[in-house]
């Protein structure tokens, strides 16, 4: 449900739903709902929420999942969650018996952030969801990901609003794997990833082209905000406007964040409202303006801080 009240006022949008909580990884897994509940929580304390027009994320329906992955693994999926399994697939990908549920809702926050932007009820919007899911494959539940939810959402803006041209970036530090082995032959469909490399999960080397359709920009560890940038501004500028998107997502992840247990970068919050502006610049020229940005990684205890820097620069 959209928050009316904050409608007039407000163009970027905050898709969250208290039940991706309930996906229980444990409380030493880096991906745990105490990053949610910092990034609301933050949110708050900044005195953001009255700017923002808040929306209630929704399961997604089993036909826009299926459009991403196969019947027989959301069935898997289902089944191990209720089955009290522990992991799917890798050990990484931790599962509890609301795991299935939540990363219906994951997907389903996306789909709803899609429509308000289609419908002009927010200009972009921002999707604090949980599970992540840019590892994701179509048979595959991989680095704490199980459902691809922003691949969902090019689909369902593909498929059910009929736009031409969808224009993935991910900066999360790992490489998307997922995304890119679910488009890497769709000339619709441009992935842009920039990624620490040598790193987990070893893929996204910059001869990885797919179709022409994918763009990868390894980074060595220890990049930080100067490293990004120049690449925002001197690779991906040039290809998005090139590409010339209707639609613009973001698999935010902040794990590259100066700090994060996992990352091993040094890109700070400024860094990160710095490459979210180029991104929104780029929006605004191309596309109407129409981003969703949907929560990828981001484990350190800056996350709050660079998700604030990243939703304020949307908001402009």
């Amino acid at each position: 449900m959209l928050n009316t009240l904050c409608a007039a006022a407000a163009q970027t949008g905050f898709v969250y739903n208290a039940d991706c909580l309930k996906h229980d990884t444990g409380k030493t897994h880096p991906e745990k709902k105490e990053r949610l509940e910092a990034i609301v929580n933050r949110l708050k304390g900044k005195e953001l929420f009255p700017r923002l027009v808040i929306i209630d994320a929704t399961a997604a329906p089993i036909k826009w999942i299926s459009t991403v992955h196969s019947p027989d693994y959301i069935k898997e999926v289902e089944k191990s969650c209720l089955d009290g399994k522990k992991y799917l697939h890798s050990k990484d990908t931790v599962i509890s018996q609301n795991s299935y549920s939540a990363a219906c809702l994951a997907a389903g926050g996306v789909l709803t952030a899609v429509d308000a932007v289609m419908n002009g009820e927010v200009k972009n919007a921002f999707c604090a969801v949980r599970p992540p899911g840019h590892h994701a494959s179509k048979n595959e539940a991989m680095g704490f990901c199980i459902f691809n939810n922003v691949a969902i959402g090019a689909r369902y803006v593909l498929e059910k609003y009929k736009l031409a041209k969808i224009l993935i970036v991910d900066f999360d530090v790992h490489h998307g794997n997922g995304t890119q082995d679910i488009f890497k032959e769709n000339p619709n469909v441009l992935y842009f990833s920039i990624h620490r490399s040598p790193f987990y999960p070893g893929t996204g080397n910059a001869d990885e082209k797919g179709s022409g359709n994918i763009v990868n920009v390894p980074l060595p560890q220890g990049s930080g905000d100067d490293e990004y940038v120049k690449v925002f501004e001197e690779t991906f500028k040039p290809r998005a406007y090139a590409f010339k998107p209707d639609f613009i997502f973001i698999s935010a992840g902040f794990d590259a964040n100066e700090g994060d247990p996992l990352g091993g970068m040094n890109v700070t919050a400024a860094g990160y409202r710095k490459m979210t502006g180029i991104i929104k610049g780029t929006a605004d020229k191309c596309c109407k303006g129409r981003i969703v940005s949907v929560l990828e990684g981001g484990y350190g205890p800056g996350l709050a801080d660079a998700v604030y820097a990243h939703i304020t620069e949307l908001m402009k």
